[in-house]
Formats: structure tokens, sequence, C-alpha cells
């Protein structure tokens, strides 16, 4: 193996043919050969014909940018992979199932329940198939009439520093348009009749979406506008989808209106008499329905409000009307070498005149587009010697043509060098990303898990788990600015529609995408697809899938969370799925799928991601069973799943299960044997072992990251049991959720809660509908000093707390529904420290909310503030409560309602005081807002 790497260049097919190479290595496949009396030859010819091609590949990725006979020879070089790929990794599943098989009793065991028929069986010819393989590459191979050149070897290029943050606010040479457009979204004094338009035009690249972020997060404009939205454009706009989306950006809810007049009327009456803030980004072509979207923005007295649009076509700007049009300009040499320096040098070559002559060289070529001086930055930033710089500097594709040739039309060669210099392993994680949409939100965990189906992340001699190579990938791409967070949801990125068009171009006939209500056709060779569910709604558009029987990926994206539904997902799933067997990666989110054939999957041994997440089902299809390389199975919000199939716990490789949001009863037997399970987000607690499974089983699952929430707690009747989760031992859970069913009583459950004591790393914790009479020790202990979220629900019959001011990392502390509680007493609530001890000194937050007998709150006698930190204070529907309130800092919001003999107390207190000056009283009327209930 090792040979073969020295010998790898960092071409995008790279990656695959290491692949390819170890899948030929396994035992699995030359004893299969053995047994079976193949060719064996067929092996060794595979394994010379890719180290012969791969030496190429280097020279080819970049003349393909010119030469379209270059570009087919590397798709079909691909394609051929691709094949192979396929029919190894089928040979290795089959072979290694019939291997656990006799190994593993309770698999068999298992196995004699199902229909062996369905079980996955090697194909008859394999042989054949492999020897057509071998023989197209090695015809590919002979490739003297495409003068292709073998890469220089060398090492490898070194990582960037990883960094989950980017910083957008950097500004080089915009300083005088911020300040300009910044005036006049301040101005108030516009006489203009309507909302005023801002229109910000430029080229691609040019900066104009940063800068209507660096004026929209001005902490001048935010306090200045009260309600504000940001809205990416696509190509094809629908007006109910962009309302839609404004109506949820200033609700911060979900949109559950169907109809736009409503919709329309809803968003009036939320703006109306604010003063609101919109940016439309990125309008590609004449916006016709501008009057139609801004109808419920207009309203005496909005001239106040603003919108701002970015657009690359005046005339596009021109038909919004708008008062002001700012033509946003090339950056200056300077200044983009200002930006190119501060991406390219480090402490160690920030001083190398070599490399400072040849930057200003480079920068001269980026022509002032921001994002090519930043994007180039970035890839030197890892590289430290002049001669690669020179290189970069000499390339060839600088000299990109205009027109279609190669199909590179409209792709900047300064982010295609940043692309070819990419490590391999992240070209073919970037590549993947052409499926989506322009301008769509996506998650990094989610992604991570898209590229572990694919096999993208996948390194025998890499320690970290492929969730954390792929975080590292992420963050690799993110801080080479090909990703980019989004300016509406701080949890997602997006990519620059010039990255996105540098993806597809990338991609080639490998990938499709349907968006903007339209697909521009779709080649046999294609291997991942998406759609945008929002705007296909049409089965016989998908007519294609006939012809694609290779896809890998078949994925459907949402914009909003509200679709009307779907004729596709019944026709994908009963007509075209069966023959697409050579699917990783399979997507049904569907709201109105009510249920599979027990079939459904019958063919698809190669799939590893499955999503079914807002469907309608309520069972699994029996076939789900025989997905033996299953690594993620998502059904969160499926609300008529009611039951897990028995049969799931042979799914040794499930990592991700996501389950949260259903009805399920309990979890089946045996499920300890899903050992990889990395994310569970819900156990149900079964009391009887022989129908499902009992909390013992958390025991088995070492490696439990992220969000647990354990169910149905009163059906552990022992504290020994309890203890055999062993979640002490579980270091990279950072949220645990134990939760009984209401009115429900059970014998020991002090015992059992003391049990369930988690591992000290633990960051949020909310107990619910807990029937015990006092809380664990534990749980006021200092050792969670990591905790900064706790959080007591209907606890109804403990009196008192644990010591929880021991915390110190506490931030939000929220009570409800303790009717136990008569009595809070600072000695037991702060707990004790050494001389010094501040308790509760990181608390933000801190919320009692129907605490139906609380009656006093006892303070203790000592100096300083009690909660130094506190921002907010809430008490709520306490009719009972008396007491006096403890020290706080003077900023501290306070609300107090449905507490009626505290707020008379309070209000006689405030007669007999002196009176006050005007400021303070603005002041306490500020903090304190009791509202009668």
């Amino acid at each position: 193996m090792s040979w073969f790497w020295n010998t790898m260049t960092e071409s995008l097919l790279s990656t695959f043919f290491e692949k390819v190479f170890e899948r030929v290595a396994d035992p699995l496949i030359s004893g299969l050969f053995q047994n079976k009396g193949f060719d064996q030859t067929l092996l060794d010819k595979l394994k010379t014909v890719l180290v012969k091609v791969d030496v190429v590949l280097s020279d080819a990725e970049e003349k393909q940018l010119t030469n379209l006979k270059v570009r087919k020879w590397v798709n079909e070089l691909k394609d051929t992979i691709y094949h192979a790929d396929d029919l190894l990794d089928e040979i290795i599943t089959i072979r290694k199932l019939e291997a656990e098989v006799k190994v593993n009793q309770v698999l068999e065991l298992l196995l004699c329940f199902l229909d062996l028929s369905s079980m996955p069986k090697l194909d008859k010819d394999i042989e054949p198939k492999l020897k057509d393989i071998v023989e197209k590459l090695e015809s590919l191979a002979n490739l003297g009439h495409l003068n292709l050149i073998e890469s220089v070897r060398g090492k490898p290029p070194a990582l960037l520093p990883s960094t989950s943050v980017v910083d957008i606010s950097e500004m080089f040479g915009r300083e005088n348009d911020k300040a300009v457009l910044k005036k006049i979204l301040l101005n108030d004094n516009s006489q203009e009749k309507g909302i005023p338009v801002i229109a910000i035009v430029g080229i691609g690249g040019i900066g104009k979406t940063t800068l209507a972020q660096l004026v929209y997060n001005d902490p001048d404009v935010t306090k200045h506008f009260k309600a504000r939205a940001w809205v990416h454009v696509t190509e094809e706009c629908d007006v109910f989808k962009l309302t839609q989306i404004i109506f949820e950006s200033v609700t911060s809810k979900s949109c559950i209106f169907t109809d736009l007049n409503i919709l329309q009327v809803k968003l009036k009456k939320t703006l109306m008499k604010k003063r609101f803030l919109l940016v439309l980004d990125d309008i590609w072509k004449k916006f016709d329905i501008w009057d139609l979207l801004s109808g419920p923005l207009k309203d005496e007295g909005q001239s106040r409000s603003r919108v701002i649009v970015t657009t690359r076509n005046e005339h596009v700007a021109s038909l919004m009307r708008p008062v002001f049009i700012h033509r946003l300009l090339h950056l200056s040499d300077g200044d983009c070498g200002r930006l190119f320096a501060k991406h390219a040098f480090n402490t160690s070559n920030s001083d190398d005149p070599i490399l400072t002559e040849i930057g200003q060289k480079i920068v001269t070529k980026c022509a002032g587009l921001p994002l090519a001086a930043k994007t180039l930055g970035c890839l030197l930033h890892s590289k430290v010697e002049a001669e690669e710089w020179d290189r970069i500097l000499n390339s060839t594709i600088w000299d990109l043509p205009d027109n279609d040739e190669g199909g590179c039309s409209g792709i900047l060669p300064a982010l295609y060098l940043s692309y070819y210099h990419l490590p391999s392993h992240l070209k073919q994680c970037f590549v993947y990303c052409s499926i989506f949409p322009k301008g769509y939100k996506f998650e990094k965990e989610k992604l991570v898990l898209l590229w572990m189906a694919e096999g993208f992340l996948e390194h025998p001699n890499i320690k970290n788990s492929m969730e954390e190579v792929g975080y590292e990938y992420f963050c690799e791409l993110l801080s080479r600015s090909f990703f980019q967070p989004s300016s509406s949801d701080e949890s997602c990125f997006v990519m620059h529609d010039l990255v996105n068009d540098l993806a597809q171009f990338a991609s080639g006939e490998f990938s499709c995408k349907f968006e903007n209500g339209k697909h521009h056709g779709i080649s046999k060779k294609a291997r991942y697809f998406a759609y945008l569910m929002d705007q296909f709604d049409d089965s016989e558009k998908f007519v294609f899938l006939s012809e694609t029987e290779f896809l890998r990926t078949f994925l459907s994206l949402r914009i909003s969370d509200t679709i009307e539904c779907s004729s596709v997902c019944r026709m994908v799933a009963d007509v075209w799925l069966p023959g697409l067997k050579h699917l990783r990666v399979l997507s049904f989110s569907y709201p109105t799928l009510t249920g599979l054939q027990d079939k459904s999957f019958d063919k698809l041994i190669h799939l590893r991601y499955l999503d079914l997440s807002h469907t309608l089902i309520n069972k699994l299809p029996s076939s789900t069973c025989f997905l033996y390389n299953l690594q993620t199975l998502l059904l969160s919000s499926c609300t008529n799943l009611t039951e897990l199939p028995e049969k799931i716990v042979i799914l040794t490789k499930l990592r991700h299960l996501n389950v949260s949001e259903t009805k399920l009863e309990e979890m089946p037997p045996k499920f300890g044997n899903l050992t990889s399970l990395q994310l569970l987000t819900d156990f149900v607690v079964c009391k009887n072992s022989n129908s499902g499974s009992d909390i013992g089983e958390l025991g088995k699952f070492s490696y439990l990251r992220s969000t647990l929430s354990i169910l149905k707690l009163e059906n552990v009747v022992k504290a020994d049991d309890a203890s055999k989760a062993e979640l002490k031992s579980k270091k990279y859970l950072k949220e645990l959720v134990f939760k009984w069913t209401p009115a429900t009583t059970t014998h020991h459950v002090n015992e059992v809660l003391n049990e369930l004591q988690p591992h000290e790393n633990l960051k949020k914790l909310t107990i619910e509908n807990y029937g015990g009479t006092a809380f664990p020790n534990w749980l006021g202990n200092a050792i969670f000093s990591n905790m900064v979220v706790l959080r007591l629900n209907n606890c109804k019959y403990c009196t008192s707390f644990p010591p929880l001011g021991q915390l110190s990392s506490l931030q939000e502390l929220l009570i409800t529904k303790m009717e136990g509680l008569e009595r809070l007493e600072d000695n037991q609530f702060y707990g004790t420290g050494q001389t010094g001890f501040q308790p509760f000194r990181s608390l933000k937050t801190l919320k009692f909310t129907e605490l139906r007998h609380w009656r006093h709150w006892i303070h203790s006698a000592h100096g300083g503030e009690d909660f130094p930190s506190l921002q907010e204070l809430q008490i709520q529907q306490c009719p009972k409560f008396i007491g006096s309130l403890p020290r706080h800092p003077s900023s501290t919001n306070r609300e107090i309602s449905g507490c009626p003999r505290f707020e008379e107390e309070e209000e006689l207190t405030r007669r007999v005081q002196p009176q006050a000056s005007t400021d303070q009283e603005e002041e306490l009327a500020r903090r304190v807002r009791p509202r009668r209930c």
C-alpha cells in the first residue's frame, strides 16, 4: 500500500484510486478469487493499470479545462472507477455478511426468522464484470494521443489551521462604501412614498454580499431597526416562498399558512409601525414579482424602513425603483494586496521578500476581486516555498478561455486554482456539494454524515473516528473559503454562487440537481442527484431515474418547513427505487409518505444513509434489516412510528440513529448489539427484557456523543439495573434528558436517579416528571464544572434543592412545577466552598415557573451579591410567593407575573419609600415588569 501512496498525485480521482486499490488488496477479494477458481491475474492487472493511469491524473485535471478530449477521457476513467468500486464493495459486503453468519450465533438466529431469499448473494457474473472493467481501464491507459505528463512526486501539502469561525467583518477598501450605505439606512428624513430601496450592484466575486453583511450586522443598524430579515433570492423567484422566509425571519416562527393572501395579511400586521430592514441578496434576473412581494411591506410611515438588494445586473435593480444605486468597484491593488496578505502570510514568511514580490504579481492577476484574493491567499498560506508560489503565478489556468470551450465559461481562474491545489480528499468532499442548489443552507453535521456514507472519510491508518475526520475536512474547506457561514442562520453554511458554479463544473456530468423549477439534463454517468421538494411535485420529471441505475445519492432537500406534499414519493418508492441498487444515500423525507413495501430496500446492499424523517410511516420495511452497511438512520419527527423492527440489531455498523419526536414504545430486544452507535437521540426503557431492552443495554454503548434522552424511566425498578447503564463512563455525552411518564409511581425512584450519575463532562441536563422526594447528591457536586444548563421540570414531590450554587459554569437554571417546595433556603441552594467561594458565579438566567406552594426565599447573611452574573430573573405563576428576592446586579431584568402576594408587597414597599427620581423610576420600571394573570 505504501508504494502506491508514494505515487499519489492530488487529482480528484487519486482518492478513488487509493480506495479501489485498498479493496483489491482485501483478503476477502483474493480469497474469493482463489476459492472460486477465478482468474487472479485480473487483480494484478487492475493494480498495475491503476498505478499507470494515476501518475498522469494531475496533468489531465489541468488540461481538461481547455481540451475537450482530455475532459472526455477523465470522465470515462471516473465512470469506470465507479463501476470497479461498486463491484468490489458488493463482493466485500456479501463475503463479510456470510462470515458473520457463520461465527455469530445471534445473527444466525435472527436471520432464520427472516426471508433468506431476500439476503444478498454474490453475482454469478463477477469475473466477467471485473474483466470488462480491467479491459476498459487498459484501453484508457493507452493515452499517447493526449500528451499527458507524469506528475512530479512531492510531499503532500500541509493542512491549514482548522477553525470553525470565519471573520466576515474583515474589511479592506470598503470603509467608504459601508459609510455611504449606513448613512442612507439611518437617515429617517426620506420623503419617499413606500419603502426606500438601496441597490448594491457589481460583478460576481466583487463583495456585494459581504458589504451587505457588514452593514446588516453593524451595531448602529441593528439597534435602529426593530425587525430584520435576510433572504437569498434564487434564480426562479416564488413570491410565496420569499414572503414565507421574510415572515419566519421577523417572527422566529415556522410559517403555517398556505395561502399567499393570508400570509401577507399576517406579515403586514406583524410589521405594522415597526422600522424594519430587509435584504434581498443576489437577484439574478428581472424581478417582476417586486410589486406583489412589497405589498405587505408598505404602510403609512414605513419610509423609515429600508430594503437592500444585491445584484450583478443594474437593469434588474432599476426595475425596483431604487432611491440609490451603489456601484461596487474593484478593490485597489493596495487593498486587494492587504486582503491577500492577511490570508497568505504567516509569522514564518511574512517578511520574505521573494514571496512578497510573487504575491504582488498574483494580486495583480486577481483583478481587484476580493473573493479571488481571499481564496488564493488561503491556498498559499500552507505553501512556504517560493517555487510553489511561482507555480501558482505561472499556471496556465490563468488563461482559461472566456468562451464555453471545455465547459469552463464563468469559472474564475483564481477559484479553480484554489480547487486544483486542494488535497485529493478535500476535492471529493467539495465536489460532492455540487448537488446543493445555489443559496441552499446546509448543516455541518449532516454534510459530514453524507460524506461518510459515500466513503470519503474512510482512512484505515487514522485513529480518529470518521465523524472527527469529517469535521476536520469541513473546517479545512471553511478556512479556505469554499464554505461560508449563512447570513440568516448561525447554525448553517452556504457556498458563494461562484464557488457553487466551480463545484458543478468540477463534478461535471456526475452530479445533477433540480432547482429553480427546472433541471439541465442528466447523464447516464450521474452518481449524485438532489432536488428541492418545495419546487418539484411532478413525478413525470423523474422518469430519468429509469436510465440512471448507477446513482449513489438520491437526496430530497427542503427550503421551508411547510411543504404541501409530493406525488413524487410514491412513484420513486414503488417504481424506480428497486432499480437504484447502487445507492449509498437515500433521503425520503416526504411529509405524505405513509408507508413503504416490505421489500423496498431488498437490493440496496450499498446503502449507508437512510433519511425517512418527517414521514407518516408507522413501521420500517422488514428489508431495512438487510441494509448491512447502514451507518445513519434518521427517523426524527415520524410521529406515527411506534416500533423498530426486532432484527434491526443485526445492523452492527449503525452509528447514528435519530428517533426524536417519534412515539416509540420500547427499544427492541438485544439493542445493545448496536455497539457502533455514536448518536442515539432516545432510548425508551422496557420493563420486560423479553419484549424489549432494559436500561442495562445502554452500558454497551461506549462511544455515545451529543444528546441522549432516556424515556419511561419508571420501568427501571432496581437501582442496580440503572447502574448497568454506565452513564458515568460516557465522557463524550454533552446533554442528557431523564424522563419519567407523568402520573406514574415506582419504588426506589430516588435510588434509581442516584445511580444514573453522568460523567463530569456533561454540559446540559434535564430531569422531567421525577417522582422522588429528593434529588441525588451528585446533582450539586462541584465536579460538574462543565454544566451550563440545568432544567428541573415537574419534580413535584421534591421539597428542597441540592447545592446547585456549586456548579461553577452553570449559566441557565430553569425550575418548573415543583409543587413540593415551600421554602427555598440559601444555605442549601447555594452550597459551600473554600474561602472566597461565590455561589452561582456564572448564572445568567434563573426562572421559577408554577411553584404553586412556594412561599419563602430564606436568605443567608453574607456580603456581596448572590448572583453576580445574573441577566434575567423570572418568577411566574407562583401564587403564594411572598418572600424577598436575593441580591443581584442592578442591571438584571426581572419579570414577576402571576405572584399577586409578592406584587402587592412590592407595591406597598414602593409607596412607603422616599420618592425616587424620574430616572430611578424609569430604571425600576424597566427591570421589574409585574403582570397580572
